[in-house]
């Protein structure tokens, strides 16, 4: 154990309070079980112990070892999330680090940072931020309040820190519904946190048909009809957010002279598309469709299920950069989720924060303005098919 580990945790064990270098501030850690010493740093940043604090741990093991209760799907995501600059409010019902939890027992909240001069510690603590409440977190040992320093029994300086607080994600519906928001936006972004949360980027592969099928009920007929949407003839095809290659093997069959590019950014459903396309006509790329698309000339463009996870300014954008790897005459084939303009229309389950359709009208708009001639060629309930001729 390196010797700021060893010293940190001999602090804490002994009931002390430690000053100490986080990965974004300066934080005051005590034994979270320890009534005085929890007592003691609250009544040092004149906080009321009815507000809650995290519990931090030094490595993602300990965490399952103190939390046993934790989901199946809660656990994968903190596996994703963790370590790293993001608190997490899980729930807890066997009311496990009470003092920690404030008035709410049933809520805990979790960091697991990456520390490398702690990793070897084992004893998880109660932390917050080395500053009075509401004043200014401490990037540099300086900026610690003095009446602080001269309470703690250890102090270790670490220099000067980034100052970005943690972001702050709520899980405590995630296990049985999936859902998930930010309490407090940080160090680390939206995207980074969906990329980690949302369901369907971990979906195993194999079982991903049934799935959307169970939810997508007109998930076939929706298919057939982008595929129907793309015409015939066309040479080179980009097929954005290819998934396990349901679109792209229906477009190809309907153009057996195409040669076509696929892009998704799951490496799990590009794998079982390559499995069932035909190699020699198909190229598939890992990659997000907010990103740079490949390069054109194409004949054709389709996507099916895709655009409905960017917003609206997204959405514009995607449309534009079509527009310029689409041939001219070229044709742009949408399927996708939308709003519709009877809500009891909208049957299809969405993710919040990851799920942003856009009413159909709309985006009509968009392809208007990024020089397409669009029109509806298929609706069902909060699904649509627009084939958009690029002018």
């Amino acid at each position: 154990m390196s010797g700021d580990g060893e010293e940190f945790e001999a602090c804490i064990g002994a009931g002390g309070l430690a000053l100490f270098p986080a990965d974004t501030v300066y934080g005051l850690a005590c034994d979270p079980g320890d009534r005085f010493a929890v007592q003691r740093l609250y009544l040092l940043k004149r906080r009321s112990l009815e507000k809650p604090s995290a519990v931090m741990f030094f490595g993602l093991e300990a965490v399952f070892d103190s939390l046993p209760e934790l989901g199946e799907r809660t656990r994968a995501a903190l596996t994703r999330l963790l370590p790293g600059a993001v608190g997490v409010l899980v729930p807890n019902p066997c009311g496990r680090f009470a003092l920690a939890c404030g008035r709410d027992v049933s809520t805990l909240g979790l960091r697991v940072p990456v520390l490398p001069r702690f990793v070897s510690v084992r004893r998880p603590v109660l932390q917050s931020s080395a500053n009075r409440a509401g004043g200014a977190d401490p990037r540099r040992l300086s900026e610690v309040p003095a009446l602080l320093r001269a309470a703690v029994e250890l102090e270790i300086d670490g220099g000067e820190l980034p100052g970005t607080p943690s972001t702050v994600v709520d899980l405590r519906r995630y296990e049985e519904e999936g859902e998930w928001s930010v309490v407090r936006a940080g160090a680390v972004g939206e995207r980074e946190l969906t990329e980690a949360l949302h369901w369907q980027y971990h979906f195993d592969a194999g079982s991903y048909a049934e799935e959307i099928r169970s939810d997508v009920l007109a998930y076939d007929e929706f298919q057939d009809a982008v595929a129907s949407a793309s015409g015939s003839g066309a040479s080179r095809v980009l097929d954005l957010g290819t998934g396990t290659g349901e679109t792209a093997r229906r477009v190809l069959a309907r153009h057996p002279g195409a040669s076509l590019v696929g892009v998704d950014e799951n490496e799990g459903m590009l794998a079982a598309a390559g499995a069932q396309l035909p190699a020699a006509r198909v190229q598939l790329r890992v990659g997000r469709i907010e990103e740079a698309l490949p390069d054109g000339p194409f004949e054709l463009v389709t996507s099916a299920l895709c655009v409905h996870h960017l917003d609206a300014a997204g959405k514009r954008d995607l449309f534009a950069r079509v527009g310029e790897v689409l041939a001219p005459g070229g044709l742009f084939v949408l399927g996708d989720v939308v709003v519709p303009d009877d809500p009891s229309l909208a049957v299809i389950t969405l993710t919040p924060g990851y799920d942003r359709p856009s009413p159909l009208a709309d985006q009509l708009e968009w392809l208007v303005a990024a020089g397409f001639e669009p029109r509806v060629v298929w609706e069902q309930g909060d699904l649509a098919v627009v084939a958009a001729r690029r002018k």
